[in-house]
């Protein structure tokens, strides 16, 4: 069994939480190694629509969480190559009736008081802000710092930044324990390849992050929550906005493991538009589920009309890492010295990586986080340990 040089830290886990991990990590002087089964962004970053969003979130730690990061992104944006495609195009939220647009602007409301731009749109208005939109919208509500990225090229180029201060990438080996010593410290990972040794190990592994938790000897309930993508022909920039039924905050916050869908359109720099968005808990199901797609292209023609006759070329799924209170685990796991947690982030990963990143590198380092760790502690789903052999 080849036992690899000692680092500070490994990560498991190559999407864009990972690689916001070892971005930051690396930069503050830490040897880092990511160690992933599959390639960069092969799991959930690679099949998300690359949303930064605040306009989703309502007051309390994740919308803090999505304020951090939403300057980091920017920051990031100046240093990392141009092909990530970072755009600060804001949101559009619109509301179809008189009570969901009374919804709608209190939270609004609320959001601005937290520190949230939020401007609200009369419905005689939002077709100066999207033209091509349905005319017989109720009003909306326009959110300029929500932005968009490319995922897998995001977090490629973070992990070449990482890279490039030193960190390691071992992509295609699947970490099969985790090592303790003695005392029940983290010391490393296995692999099927050899051992990596550090005294901190990091779970980023998305949706196998309560697997992975569970090699450590502890419990995290993430479940995998599906949701389909689809993608259309190219066209001239037609939506200039993310732009979302106001139904969509509710189906992010909801706990239900029914299918739920509420139309996300969006253009991209390439010239597709990308629809979604759909949820549901079926396990790991990859199924193609020919009614969810039908009725996420319906949902999309209501809102445009003008993509009735559009064709789609193809539609794609993942899965988000769900955790049941809609907050991921971030920080130090108290069960287990030398363990941190960076997953179950759902469908907000992308958009919450770099915050996620810079705060467990802090805690990492002996820094003091910016925000309060308390709301995403590891081990606010149990009161005590799982008790299970450990790897030595």
């Amino acid at each position: 069994m080849l036992t690899r040089q000692p680092l500070d830290v490994v990560i498991v886990g190559a999407g864009v939480v990972g690689a916001a991990c070892a971005y930051y990590a690396s930069r503050s002087g830490l040897s880092v190694a990511v160690v992933d089964r599959g390639p960069v962004a092969g799991g959930t970053t690679g099949a998300g629509e690359g949303n930064l969003l605040v306009s989703d979130k309502v007051p309390g730690p994740e919308l803090e969480l999505a304020l951090y990061s939403a300057d980091l992104w920017r920051q990031l944006s100046e240093e990392l190559p141009a092909d990530i495609e970072y755009e600060l195009k804001g949101g559009l939220v619109v509301a179809a009736s008189g009570e969901s647009l009374a919804t709608l602007s209190t939270t609004a409301a609320g959001q601005r008081e937290a520190g949230v731009e939020a401007y609200h749109v009369a419905s005689d208005r939002l077709r100066d802000v999207e033209p091509h939109l349905a005319p017989s919208l109720a009003g909306g509500c326009h959110y300029p710092q929500d932005a968009q990225v490319q995922p897998a090229l995001a977090a490629a180029g973070l992990l070449r930044a990482a890279g490039r201060a030193g960190a390691l990438l071992h992509s295609g080996e699947e970490v099969v324990a985790i090592l303790r010593d003695p005392k029940g410290a983290v010391r490393g990972v296995r692999t099927a390849r050899g051992e990596l040794r550090a005294p901190v190990v990091v779970n980023a592994a998305g949706t196998w992050g309560g697997a992975l938790a569970a090699l450590a000897g502890v419990d995290l309930p993430v479940l995998p929550r599906r949701g389909f993508v689809l993608v259309t022909e190219p066209l001239p920039r037609l939506i200039r906005h993310k732009v979302y039924a106001a139904e969509y905050v509710a189906d992010v916050s909801s706990g239900s493991a029914a299918l739920q869908t509420s139309p996300v359109v969006e253009g991209t720099p390439a010239g597709p538009v990308l629809i979604g968005a759909s949820r549901e808990r079926v396990g790991f199901d990859r199924t193609l589920s020919v009614p969810v797609i039908a009725r996420l292209a319906a949902q999309a023609a209501a809102l445009f009309p003008v993509l009735a006759d559009v064709r789609v070329l193809r539609a794609y799924h993942g899965f988000r890492p769900y955790l049941p209170d809609h907050l991921p685990a971030i920080g130090p796991d108290p069960r287990v010295p030398g363990l941190f947690h960076a997953c179950g982030h759902e469908g907000a990963g992308i958009g919450l990586a770099p915050a996620t990143g810079r705060l467990i590198a802090d805690a990492i380092g002996g820094r003091q986080p910016v925000l309060d760790l308390g709301p995403f502690a590891p081990d606010r789903f149990d009161a005590a340990p799982v008790p299970q052999e450990r790897n030595l």
